[in-house]
C-alpha cells in the first residue's frame, strides 16, 4: 500500500510542476492539449484587455463596451 502511495505521490509532483511549451499544441496527453488551451484564453484576454473599454471584432472595428 506504501508503495502505491509514492507512486501516486510522484506522479502529483510531476502533474503541479508540468508548466505551458509551446510543443504542447501537438501533444496527445490530455494535461498538455488542456495547458496549451488555457494558455491561449489567457493570451487572447491579456491582449484583447484595454483599459478605455473599447474591445474590436473581427474586422478590426472598435466595438464600445456597455457601461453599467
Amino acid at each position: 500500500m506504501s508503495k502505491n502511495k509514492n507512486t501516486q505521490g510522484h506522479h502529483s509532483t510531476q502533474i503541479a510542476g508540468k508548466t505551458y511549451s509551446p510543443s504542447d499544441y501537438l501533444s496527445n496527453s490530455d494535461l498538455s492539449k488542456g495547458l496549451a488551451m488555457t494558455h491561449e484564453q489567457v493570451s487572447d484576454v491579456y491582449m484583447e484587455g484595454t483599459v478605455d473599454g473599447v474591445m474590436e471584432n473581427v474586422e478590426g472595428e472598435d466595438i464600445p463596451l456597455q457601461q453599467e
